[in-house]
């Protein structure tokens, strides 16, 4: 099998994600919730890897990063923490639904929201970003990276933006923690949204959300804390603000594993090996008839996805012909960023993603890129 499916969940994983998890099954009680061995144990590896994520990213206060199941549970809680009836944010037409269906539902609720427009290679063009503001805006929210074309945002200049007019800037960094350097110190970054399972190389159902100081969100859950047992209300400091509940102490482990074996290897050196590895790709397959690929290929940097379709050919189609034929694992559909689709022209048929990790290998893409040439190459008369 040949996976290039890593930007919905990184495959495979290192052996020592595994061996972590495993070992936190075996000594790790209820961190926070006891003084005996285990549950001590279980809470200095929820403290350690808050630290080692704050140092990663470059974080002031390891207390100021929580942890949450996903990317999508931290933008609820950005979202919904942050936002109130009256208040107005500005986001762009790249966004996953884990941005848009929150910001659909706190619209219902009476918040407003302006959408910048992606152009037809997904690009956005932040230079009009000025003309969407209002007395009432509270709230920049834009994915980093799109991750359907792979395009990266420019989130320096808006960061700047923000700063200048008091906003608060939340970003979505779901593709690129892992894959981007972030310094959050020097960063204008104020919630930044991340999950363990794709680039940071943990395993699924662990993610965080770090809080800039000086911002409050309400919890979106409330219950057990470990601290405070008599109080009538959750407590309201970092990180148990945010924490309501057993945390997933073996998913925790996992992602520290995971952010070890990154800096073990080096983020840079493993970045450049991905880019090497997704222009290569672009390059051959951007040449075939038949095959249109989508996304800005101009910018000098960018993550490593492209997506394409075959003409006349349903997305679906293809991926399903790529793993039965060729067990070569891709992404079809809309990749829940409709409004993306509708400014590529992919509504209808979606698009074919191919994704890459430094554990893929030249030999297989060059397998992969074959077998797209002979797809576009057949006739599928029968078939359609």
């Amino acid at each position: 099998m040949i996976y290039f499916d890593q930007a919905a969940t990184s495959y495979p994983k290192p052996p020592e994600v595994a061996k972590a998890m495993c070992q936190a099954l075996s000594y790790a009680g209820n961190s926070g919730r006891g003084s005996h061995q285990l549950s001590l144990a279980a809470s200095r590896l929820v403290y350690e890897a808050r630290c080692e994520l704050a140092d990663f990213f470059g974080a002031e206060d390891p207390s100021r990063i929580a942890f949450t199941a996903n990317a999508t549970e931290s933008l609820n809680l950005a979202l919904f923490g942050s936002l109130n009836a009256g208040d107005h944010v500005i986001t762009t037409e790249t966004e996953h639904n884990s941005v848009l269906r929150p910001l659909y539902r706190l619209e219902e609720r009476g918040v407003e929201l302006s959408m910048l427009p992606a152009d037809r290679k997904g690009a956005v063009d932040f230079t009009g970003l000025g003309d969407h503001l209002r007395p009432n805006t509270r709230a920049v929210v834009l994915t980093h990276a799109s991750n359907v074309t792979g395009n990266l945002l420019d989130i320096e200049s808006v960061g700047a933006f923000c700063r200048q007019h008091h906003l608060i800037f939340i970003v979505d960094a779901a593709q690129t923690a892992g894959f981007y350097l972030y310094d959050l110190k020097r960063s204008a970054i104020d919630i930044l949204c991340f999950t363990g399972h794709k680039a940071l190389y943990g395993p699924q159902g662990v993610g965080g959300i770090y809080v800039r100081p000086g911002i409050f969100l309400r919890p979106l859950k409330m219950g057990g804390s470990g601290i405070q047992t008599f109080s009538k209300t959750h407590p309201i400091q970092m990180p148990e603000a945010l924490e309501a509940g057993t945390l997933n102490v073996p998913g925790i482990a996992g992602l520290l594993a995971g952010i070890r074996y990154l800096q073990e290897k080096g983020l840079d050196k493993l970045r450049q090996e991905e880019e090497e590895l997704t222009n290569y790709f672009y390059a051959e397959v951007r040449k075939m008839p038949g095959v249109e690929v989508y996304g800005d290929f101009d910018a000098q940097h960018r993550c490593p996805i492209v997506a394409l379709n075959i003409t006349g050919l349903e997305s679906s189609f293809v991926s399903q012909v790529l793993v039965d034929e060729y067990e070569i694992c891709t992404r079809p559909g809309g990749h829940c960023a409709p409004l993306l689709h509708i400014a590529l022209g992919t509504e209808k048929s979606g698009a074919v993603r191919f994704s890459f990790s430094h554990f893929n290998r030249k030999e297989e893409l060059d397998l992969a890129l074959e077998a797209i040439g002979d797809l576009a190459r057949r006739d599928w008369g029968e078939f359609l």
